[in-house]
């Protein structure tokens, strides 16, 4: 070899084998939990009845400070931050010695009616001459209470036609109502309805006013004998054809109908105000 010859240099490149490992497994599986979480709540809300979602819905919306206080909603603060005032888990510099489990919650009351809502409507379909009446039956929540009204059609009539004698579907309804209504303590109102026809005296004699005040009472005999208990009464009335259920056809037999509302403590409170300050001295003088 000469002097100026040059060495070869053989390079070989090192192949390096990448070993991918199991993070992505991982990130696969919270994937698809996440994607199983999502479709077991849209199954349960797809399931869930109006007043359950609108529950769930409150409690959500409900303060955590409210809910462990007791107090009223509209008055607490929207912020996290605490801007001031006393602690509502503090009263006087002591902690108060409370088990927040058993506070009612602020809306516990028409989470109540709902379940009794949800109740009645249970009761009523297992029973198979019941479930007949089904669409006769119509309950809502309103700013009084649980609403229940007990229609009539021109097939099947809650009462003899002109009379308050009760049809025997309908006692058979009301006396299953009854230890249901009992279940709450909630007060009960009854108010009897009548569609327009008049009677042939027109309002000088017998009317739909009596009617509608008789069928009302007829009603709470029938409850009372299934046995609701008469101090849950709070006010029985005849409204006529004065409220009408359908108000574009006051002949609709709709209109004639048995109202009961299962009272929340707002309205028990508003009809007792009501009555006090019609009851003599519970006025005050207009002045001289």
């Amino acid at each position: 070899m000469s002097e100026n010859a040059r060495p070869i240099i053989i390079r070989r490149k090192k192949v390096v084998k990448h070993h991918h490992g199991g993070s992505w497994k991982i990130a696969f599986a919270d994937f698809m939990t996440a994607l199983m979480a999502l479709f077991l709540v849209l199954w349960i809300l797809s399931t869930s009845t109006q007043g359950q979602r609108e529950s769930v819905a409150e409690y959500f919306r409900t303060p955590l400070s409210v809910a462990m206080a007791g107090g009223d909603k509209s008055r607490a603060s929207t912020s996290a931050i605490p801007g001031g005032g006393p602690d509502p888990i503090h009263q006087e510099g002591e902690r108060m010695r409370i088990d927040v489990r058993s506070l009612p919650r602020p809306d516990e009351s028409r989470s109540r009616l709902h379940r009794l809502q949800q109740r009645i409507e249970a009761v009523i379909a297992a029973n198979k001459s019941l479930s007949e009446l089904r669409s006769q039956m119509r309950m809502d929540i309103t700013r009084e209470g649980l609403r229940i009204q007990l229609v009539d059609t021109e097939r099947r009539p809650m009462f003899e036609l002109g009379s308050e004698q009760v049809a025997p579907y309908m006692r058979e309804l009301l006396l299953t109502l009854a230890p249901l209504l009992n279940e709450l303590p909630n007060q009960l109102s009854i108010s009897g309805h009548t569609d327009s026809l008049n009677y042939v005296g027109g309002h000088r004699g017998y009317s739909n006013w009596e009617l509608s005040s008789d069928r009302a009472n007829a009603s709470r005999r029938e409850l009372v004998a299934g046995g609701l208990s008469p101090d849950k009464l709070l006010r029985v009335a005849g409204m006529s054809d004065r409220v009408p259920l359908n108000d574009k056809d006051p002949g609709d037999p709709a209109n004639r109908r048995i109202s009961l509302i299962v009272h929340n403590a707002e309205s028990v409170d508003a009809i007792r105000t009501q009555g006090l300050s019609e009851s003599p001295g519970g006025s005050m003088p207009l002045g001289d």
